[in-house]
């Protein structure tokens, strides 16, 4: 009997499926290399609706699933790994929310929900984001009315912060951008002095305010291949290396580091699990207490927002 080759046979599953595989960017290197498209969710989602194939096969978490189902009504979506879940997405819990724009909807809030949410608090936006167009799209939010930014407590603060416009936050993270530290990105400047730090808008303020360019995941590739520079620290999660070396490679640039400090700590890494309530350091997708100040939920809140807790 001829040795079990995985790869082959998931080939072969492909073909008699009639199916693509969408990996995103923070899958690893193997799973990204046997993908038809690795990206961003949202640009796999509309990939796939410029094929003619039957199934499609997520290499990603649950809201990425659901979002291609919405964008691909008549094809069947499949997750690999049924207990895919994100931090992010748990922390913002449609019933929750629901509940809490009930309680405040003499506020009239229009909600801003990034796309890394579920469906449900997806259906009760009034616009969805993303992470490369959420400072254009809260730019054209109405006036008269108090913007709710979720669940991304850190994306909301720096779409304020580049706007000048007062947002209300969910008290929700992506606990790996959580865990990157202002300490940290000290240490690797005093390292490699003159390299560009490259951080996603997901990451604290104290992070933020450290990194040369601020962008998404999907941007940073174009960014480094056309800077100047030959080196860059990536602050996000690891996976996205696996592109970045891709594209460098071509345009004769390196990655010289990045965090975390070892690789796939966390590329394609899940939260275990149906996503649900999920803390991280006391933060991230736990409710701040009835009566809670900011500060106390996120040290280091900008004073020009007002963070929305639900009781």
């Amino acid at each position: 009997m001829a040795p079990f080759d995985l790869k082959e046979e998931i080939l072969r599953l492909k073909e008699e499926r009639n199916a693509i595989i969408l990996a995103h960017s923070y899958q690893t290197g193997d799973i990204q290399d046997i993908a038809d498209y690795v990206g961003d969710s949202l640009g796999l989602a509309y990939k796939a609706q410029n094929t003619d194939c039957d199934v499609i096969a997520f290499c990603g978490v649950h809201f990425m699933a659901e979002t291609a189902k919405i964008l691909n009504p008549d094809k069947t979506v499949i997750l690999p790994d049924a207990d895919a879940g994100c931090s992010l997405e748990a922390s913002c819990d449609a019933g929750e929310l629901e509940a809490f724009l009930k309680e405040n909807a003499h506020k009239n809030y229009y909600v801003v929900a990034y796309v890394n949410c579920s469906i449900g608090v997806k259906a009760l936006a009034d616009v969805i984001v993303t992470s490369g167009n959420a400072v254009k799209i809260v730019s054209q939010a109405p006036q008269d009315r108090p913007i709710l930014f979720v669940p991304d407590q850190n994306l909301g603060a720096w779409v304020s912060r580049q706007l000048g416009r007062p947002l209300e936050l969910w008290n929700g993270a992506c606990h790996v951008h959580m865990e990157f530290t202002r300490d940290q990105i000290l240490a690797l400047k005093e390292k490699h002095p003159g390299v560009p730090v490259v951080a996603h808008p997901e990451c604290t303020e104290a992070v933020r305010l450290l990194a040369d360019h601020i962008c998404s995941t999907e941007k940073m590739i174009p960014y480094c291949t056309e800077s100047p520079a030959k080196s860059f620290i990536i602050v996000t999660e690891s996976g996205i290396l696996h592109r970045q070396r891709i594209h460098s490679r071509a345009h004769g640039a390196m990655l010289l580091q990045y965090l975390p400090v070892h690789e796939n700590e966390h590329a394609g890494k899940t939260v275990p699990g149906p996503p649900g309530p999920f803390s991280r350091r006391g933060t991230a997708g736990r409710p701040a207490q009835k009566g809670g100040s900011p500060a106390a939920a996120h040290a280091g809140a900008i004073p020009i927002l007002t963070p929305a807790f639900p009781a």
